[in-house]
């Protein structure tokens, strides 16, 4: 994966958890995870699962927070 789509799903993420930050806890972490889940094709979900893999990966909090949530691709 290249840096520059590894980038543009950092920001595609950090802009759904953007959306979602207003909403109390208990419902943007689950918010994140199904505008994911509706969206983003397997291939995306692969690729962000990867980046969640990295400690300094520049994941809004929520995204990562949600990935327990969102589908992990086979």
């Amino acid at each position: 994966m290249s840096h520059d789509t590894q980038t543009k799903l950092v920001y595609m993420a950090n802009q759904i958890a953007t959306f979602f930050k207003t909403q109390p806890e208990d419902e943007a972490v689950p918010g994140v995870a199904s505008h994911i889940n509706k969206f983003w094709e397997p291939r995306m979900r692969r690729q962000l699962f990867e980046i969640l893999e990295r400690d300094d990966n520049g994941l809004n909090p929520l995204v990562v927070q949600a990935a327990t949530l969102i589908r992990r691709p086979e």
